[in-house]
């Protein structure tokens, strides 16, 4: 048998401190530890450089952070670090016109080493190849967070869809299906709606995927219409994730809900219903906003009025229920919830010194920049992160894909109420790390997402 290099010890049995409730899993591996110190794995000065325009390294940098208090090894950081499979495609639409247009189409797969990919489509212009990693890396992290069986996901494709007939929209939608296929299926990758995507589209996805299989594969997607095997709650069921989430925030810092002022950034799907629920809790929305500006009314808004405005007009813009403010002065607010629901990089080291909440509720994916996390910290703002904050939509996916599976659908009154057994669960989990290791509630989601995802990786081990 070959020597060892000098520079690794010889043990025959590693212990391996990944499990963030303090028990120690043990591992036993061949002959030697592989672990390298951390200053080799992550630069010191790492965030100093980090483009916060850029939202793969952004996650990463949360991504090292937890690595390194896990004190993981180097093996299974570059495994977790890289996407498993990367898809590019070249999506030709016959315009309404006449004329061709191609779009650009991504899927990326995370990690599917704990079940099958899970991960929304968008349709928008700023699509990008990292942007979609990072997403795809975000839901990996969010599936493990609240423990359900899922892997990390995501596609999109750059285009403008209020530029886009339904018709056109259609056809786009099953060609990008056809271009990714293969690696579609209720076992490999499950897509969802995201930005600019609805039931709609996760109809044209799933009757596109069942007429290639021949038969009707309704688990394939989620976030279909109830009437072909959708689930009940899950539209509201990311709004009403955050809603929860909220409501422990404030119990836990010892803040009545009743009263308590919230702002949302953001009034699609999640920012909507989000206010909705928060306001039939007793909250007082005092602002809302979209791409349309905001509105402040420092007496409440009338939520149920501007969901109706925002239906008929397709955004804010109009609306009457209050004094008009900028986005970025909502953003400062002195409430004491702020609910950025809107899309990433909304909050950065440029205005976090102004944010003036005491709880953040990310409804979005990425809306905080890593550097502004450290100065939110310090401003000892409370921050629910993204992928706790806004996990109850793929809690109900996942609710979809189970009651697909063994086609027996429960009542909205059962969905609504496991999405509550499994959000507080979650939140009081990470609530405990947070204080054991002294760490924010961000750095204690990622540490135990991360720690599951690993734990799985060295049960399963590496194929040949």
């Amino acid at each position: 048998m070959r020597s060892l290099p000098s520079s690794i010890s010889r043990s025959t049995h590693v212990s391996v401190n990944s499990d963030p409730f303090g028990s120690s899993v043990n591992q036993s591996y061949m002959t030697a530890d592989f672990r390298l110190t951390t200053q080799k794995m992550i630069g010191p000065d790492k965030d100093t450089f980090l483009n916060e325009d850029n939202p793969f390294e952004d996650m990463m940098s949360r991504f090292d952070r937890a690595a390194e208090l896990l004190d993981l090894e180097p093996g299974l950081y570059k495994i977790l670090r890289s996407p498993e499979k990367q898809i590019i495609v070249s999506i030709p639409v016959l315009l309404d016109n006449g004329e061709i247009e191609v779009f650009t189409g991504y899927r990326v797969l995370h990690n599917t080493s704990r079940g099958p990919a899970k991960g929304g489509i968008r349709f928008d212009l700023n699509v990008t190849i990292d942007e979609v990693k990072a997403l795809a890396a975000w839901m990996t992290w969010k599936c493990a967070v609240v423990d359900i069986p899922f892997g990390g996901s995501k596609g999109g494709v750059i285009c403008d869809p209020s530029k886009l007939s339904n018709g056109e929209l259609e056809r786009l939608t099953r060609r990008y299906t056809a271009g990714i296929i293969n690696t579609l299926g209720p076992d490999s990758d499950v897509p969802a709606p995201d930005v600019n995507t609805n039931e709609r589209v996760m109809a044209w996805v799933m009757d596109t995927y069942s007429m290639h299989a021949r038969h009707t594969v309704t688990a394939v997607v989620t976030g279909k219409p109830v009437e072909m095997g959708g689930s009940l709650g899950r539209r509201e069921a990311t709004g009403r994730g955050c809603m929860m989430v909220t409501r422990a925030a404030l119990a836990h810092l010892g803040m009545p809900v009743a009263g308590a002022t919230v702002a949302v950034q953001g009034f699609g799907n999640v920012g909507s219903v989000t206010a909705d629920l928060l306001a039939k809790e007793g909250c007082r929305i005092v602002a809302i906003g979209d791409r349309g500006g905001a509105v402040y009314d420092a007496h409440g808004i009338d939520v149920t009025k501007a969901i109706a405005h925002a239906k008929k007009h397709k955004s804010l813009e109009g609306f009457e229920g209050g004094d008009r403010i900028s986005n970025e002065e909502l953003l400062t607010l002195d409430v004491d919830v702020l609910v950025p629901a809107a899309l990433e990089n909304v909050i950065t080291r440029k205005n976090a010194p102004n944010i003036r909440a005491r709880i953040i509720c990310e409804g979005a994916n990425g809306p905080t920049t890593a550097p502004a996390d450290a100065i939110l910290e310090e401003k000892g703002i409370f921050v629910i992160p993204d992928i706790l904050a806004n996990a109850g939509g793929v809690t109900v996916s996942y609710f979809e894909w189970v009651q697909d599976r063994g086609g027996y659908f429960w009542t909205e009154e059962v969905v609504n109420q496991r999405l509550g057994q499994i959000m507080e669960r979650s939140f009081e989990a990470v609530l405990e790390l947070s204080k054991r290791h002294k760490v924010n509630m961000r750095t204690a989601a990622y540490m135990l997402s991360i720690s599951r995802v690993a734990t799985v990786h060295r049960l399963r081990g590496i194929y040949a």
